[in-house]
């Protein structure tokens, strides 16, 4: 279901073109094009979902600074898509250095189309061969499906639907437990499949499909492709087996009562059920109905695929935990014992958690017993709301102040209030471009620390002393000792509210 960036150069509608690779970015040409698309928008990364490969003329890009030009491409990156190609003519007569430098650090391919072609024909070129190797992939996946299927109905195990699913795919095939143990197991035949194109993506010709039982994480089904296999038809056919292992689990291991509460708890909480039913589910579940819990949300396109992973930091670092997976979200509920230091080692192990381009994680604050895990629950999602840090991982403890202005001041009071204190040094940086402002936050938040908020600005101590110096003249003086300090904290922060 996708070809490589260099084959879709070759094409006859594309080559063309004569396309030319303009910035240097590790294994360009092998990346998987699932698509292609063309648009002169220059806000249309929200609407691509990763793989395409974005055709422009450059008309509307050609008008507009260059800030928004590396913006463009950094937003393209963020949305995983394969490479962008620019029409290059009187209009953009050659693609900007500054925009380059921002695509080759973003890991972005920057294909310049030397000649104009109709990007229509290009389009139905490519689109048709994808669809066509898209159905036929589908097509042999269910074939296997429907195979493994008849296989369970005539009493066979795990190892015989493996070797079944191995036999269609040509892929080795082993169904782990989540604490790594082999459920099942097959080897592969590469002299079965048909040759195709290999995903480069998958790491090492591995791909893994989770396997759920009742919603609750039973297995992971890992498939290795042989280099001359079609990794395409692998991924489709494990994703089309995962029902029936589904069952043929439920035959061998049907989910206990315990994990049955679990799910059951975390869609009380999801859906912010009263104190009763939590105080029901949480014991039955493994949660002190008076232990200390804080709750987590992981928006990403990849948040299904990220439910076992996340599960094995939670087992790792706290003492009893639950996930769930719904649409975009994947959301989880910890037992934090102690509180604050299991919290801080939870946070740690979730900034190493690997997740696709922007992600965003939010640990929630620590709610004393499980009638409090919907409020941990909301206050992580309300951090992210408020879309005050782009992605990565955020403490929502770190960010109360502004869920409780978001809440409870309207726009013009908060708006008021930053300006009666630090209306000069915001005028002063609108006018000068300077970062008074930010310089006096991160003071304020390291607790009027100056080396340690140096150090986070990256300034040397006089530089730092120098802007402390302009800001305290511009707001009335140096406020340490006096009442006005928390009033100048306060706004600094609700600042970050009007420009996030």
């Amino acid at each position: 279901m996708s070809i490589l960036l260099g084959q879709a150069l070759e094409r006859e509608s594309l080559k063309a073109a004569e396309p030319r690779l303009l910035n240097s970015v590790a294994d360009a040409l092998s990346r998987p094009v699932r698509w292609v698309h063309s648009s002169e928008v220059l806000d249309i990364a929200p609407l691509l979902s990763g793989g395409e490969l974005l055709l422009s003329g450059g008309q509307a890009l050609a008008l507009e600074r260059p800030g928004r030009q590396a913006e463009y491409v950094r937003e393209l990156a963020a949305r995983g898509i394969a490479a962008l190609a620019l029409e290059t003519g009187p209009t953009l007569p050659e693609v900007p250095g500054p925009m380059l430098e921002a695509a080759e650090a973003a890991g972005l391919p920057v294909i310049e189309l030397r000649h104009v072609v109709p990007f229509v024909a290009v389009m139905q070129e490519i689109n048709s061969l994808l669809v066509s190797e898209s159905v036929e992939q589908l097509q042999r996946g269910d074939q296997a499906s429907h195979a493994m299927a008849a296989e369970l109905a005539h009493g066979g195990g795990l190892d015989q639907l493996l070797a079944v699913l191995a036999e269609r795919t040509g892929a080795s095939a082993r169904l782990v437990s989540p604490s790594g143990l082999t459920l099942g197991s097959a080897a592969g035949s590469a002299a079965a499949s048909a040759p195709g194109t290999a995903s480069p993506e998958e790491d090492g010709g591995l791909i893994t499909v989770d396997v759920p039982v009742r919603g609750v994480l039973a297995a992971r089904l890992e498939l290795r492709v042989p280099d001359d296999g079609d990794s395409g038809l692998a991924r489709v056919a494990g994703e089309r087996s995962v029902d029936i292992l589904g069952l043929a689990l439920l035959q061998r291991m049907p989910p206990g009562l315990k994990e049955l509460a679990g799910i059951e708890l975390m869609r009380a909480i999801n859906s912010g059920s009263q104190s009763w039913q939590l105080q029901q589910l949480g014991p039955a579940s493994g949660f002190p109905a008076n232990g200390q819990v804080a709750a987590l949300v992981i928006r990403s396109t990849g948040a299904g695929h990220l439910r076992s992973a996340l599960d094995a930091v939670l087992r790792a670092n706290v003492p009893h935990s639950a996930s769930y997976a719904d649409n975009a979200e994947l959301i989880a509920l910890a037992s934090v014992g102690d509180g604050a230091a299991t919290r801080v080692a939870l946070m740690d192990a979730l900034r190493a958690l690997e997740t696709p381009a922007g992600s965003a994680i939010a640990l929630g604050p620590v709610g004393r017993g499980i009638d409090e895990a919907p409020w941990s629950l909301a206050e992580a999602r309300r951090t992210l709301d408020l879309d005050l840090v782009g992605g990565g991982v955020v403490d929502a403890e770190a960010f109360a102040v502004e869920r409780l202005a978001e809440e409870h001041l309207d726009p013009a009071t908060r708006e008021g209030f930053v300006q009666r204190q630090l209306g000069a040094v915001v005028e002063h940086d609108q006018l000068r471009r300077s970062e008074l402002l930010r310089t006096l936050t991160v003071w304020l938040d390291t607790g009027c620390n100056t080396a340690q908020a140096a150090r986070e600005l990256h300034l040397e101590r006089q530089s730092m002393h120098h802007r402390l110096q302009r800001i305290f003249e511009l707001c009335g003086g140096d406020p340490r000792g006096t009442g006005r300090l928390a009033a100048l904290h306060l706004a600094s922060r609700l600042a970050r509210l009007q420009n996030p």
